[in-house]
């Protein structure tokens, strides 16, 4: 007898709680395989397949192209062991575990999904492996697609379903949101607040103790300080004529998001030196003449970086305030801005430390050319420590980067362009680039960020020095 299982939106990773549909790959009617992808949809960080761990027919879709789903809502139910339109009784992937009217959800076959999805997948024990609830059949419209069906809202260990937080939004279970404490959770219960609102502090997005009581007191503040609005007619109130309404959601969202919470939390400071430059473009022109490889300039900033990094260590950092300490990290995972058409992106170069100037090259390359096509994984995406930022392709001299937090610290890189320089006690033209280092001041003072930025600028004056320290 078929039973019919409800596939809803996967937790991504990273702490990502909403995605858009970009892209239907399956229709209702449709055999679906194990680990074959049914849905593209765009994330805050990437464009990513969607690979169902169930294997039958699919009964239902949820959701139309273009629009937003919160992570928990239902995707699509598949009927696993229905007979196809083909005329087979079982769905390929093989069969399905049954217990109790429950249906583990362990991909459908003996050896089990491949793609690991936070809440499905086979990777975890028996005793974690999520049970959904059996669903009756969907009806189906004329048109192929399924009939609007109210979601099934199941128990998730014993914790409240909960609303995705929009008018006309699904039903969620309280979950999947990188959450491991339970005492966490039961705060965030307590007092009404909504976990998927949040973005966590903690290693690879997990929300703290301290994340939840934040967002409690910012919550309290707003309350006792928000105005109270008079009393005015809606034309009043209504756009001035020719505007639009531009939403916050995707990158443009993420980005406001990140930003915004570097500005609350982190208190910065910057500083910034001109340096002369003319040696560090020899240099590189002198190596692209060999050759070998072309290097690229961002790549020679990017080795001064991690040059500068072993030097002052504490610029390599993140901030733990529910510790109360400072974490200094020992590899230097590099991310660097990058514009695409989708937005500002930051690509994260993965142990920057460990390779040379020619691998740098290489990889800023992979990562640029991935982000302009817009098929950088969020793990491309995520996990920088310190960020290297090249302004100076937008034409513009100086910056004060804004820290991408939960990062120590921001090297901004403005244009290089000939100016007037004492150069050897004489006026000469020179190519003369403004560097600026924006920083945590937590976690160092002014001394110890002036003596990075300044080690910065004295390998972009002399690159050779460089080699005494390789």
């Amino acid at each position: 007898m078929a039973q019919v299982l409800e596939f809803r939106l996967p937790d991504l990773g990273e702490g990502l709680t909403e995605a858009e549909i970009v892209r239907w790959l399956v229709e209702v009617g449709d055999v679906v395989a194990v680990d074959q992808p049914v849905v593209e949809v765009e994330t805050a960080k990437a464009m990513v397949d969607v690979p169902c761990p169930y294997a039958g027919v699919v009964t239902a879709r949820f959701g139309e192209e273009g629009s937003e789903l919160p992570v928990g809502a239902p995707l699509i139910t598949v009927a696993v062991g229905a007979a196809a339109p083909g005329g087979s009784t079982e769905a390929p992937g093989g069969s399905t575990e049954a217990s109790g009217g429950s249906t583990e959800a362990s991909g459908g076959s003996a050896g089990g999904s491949g793609n690991v999805l936070v809440g499905y997948g086979t990777s975890e024990s028996p005793a974690r492996r999520r049970r959904v609830r059996p669903t009756p059949a969907v009806p189906v419209a004329a048109n192929g697609r399924s009939v609007a069906a109210e979601p099934v809202e199941e128990p998730d260990d014993g914790r409240r379903a909960q609303t995705a937080g929009r008018a006309g939004a699904p039903a969620v279970v309280d979950g999947p949101v990188p959450v491991i404490s339970p005492l966490v959770r039961r705060l965030a219960r307590e007092n009404g607040l909504d976990l998927k609102e949040l973005t966590g502090s903690g290693p690879d997005g997990l929300i703290l103790r301290a994340d939840v009581e934040y967002a409690l007191r910012a919550s309290a503040v707003q309350t006792r300080t928000a105005p109270v609005p008079a009393a005015t007619p809606a034309t009043a109130r209504a756009m001035p004529s020719g505007g639009t309404r531009v939403p916050l959601k995707g990158v443009r969202g993420a980005v406001a998001d990140k930003l915004s919470r570097s500005r609350t939390e982190i208190p910065d400071a910057t500083c910034w030196v001109d340096a002369d430059a003319t040696e560090l473009m020899r240099a590189r022109a002198a190596m692209n003449a060999t050759g070998a490889p072309k290097i690229s300039l961002l790549a020679l900033l990017a080795r001064i970086c991690t040059a500068a990094l072993a030097r002052f260590p504490e610029l390599n950092s993140t901030v733990d305030m529910a510790a109360r300490e400072i974490v200094r990290l020992d590899a230097v995972h590099l991310g660097f801005a990058a514009q695409t058409e989708r937005g500002l992106v930051v690509p994260v170069v993965k142990d920057a430390h460990t390779r040379d100037t020619e691998a740098l090259s290489a990889e800023f390359a992979r990562l640029t050319e991935a982000a302009r096509t817009g098929t950088l994984t969020p793990a491309e995406l995520t996990g920088g420590t310190f960020t290297l930022n090249n302004y100076g392709v937008f034409g513009v001299d100086g910056s004060t980067p804004i820290i991408n937090h939960p990062e120590a610290a921001m090297l901004g890189v403005g244009r290089i362009v000939p100016k007037p320089w004492v150069h050897e006690g004489e006026l000469a033209v020179r190519q003369v680039v403004q560097l600026s280092l924006t920083f945590d001041h937590r976690v160092c003072d002014g001394g110890t960020a002036g003596g990075f930025l300044r080690y910065v600028a004295d390998r972009v004056e002399q690159p050779a020095v460089l080699l005494r320290t390789l």
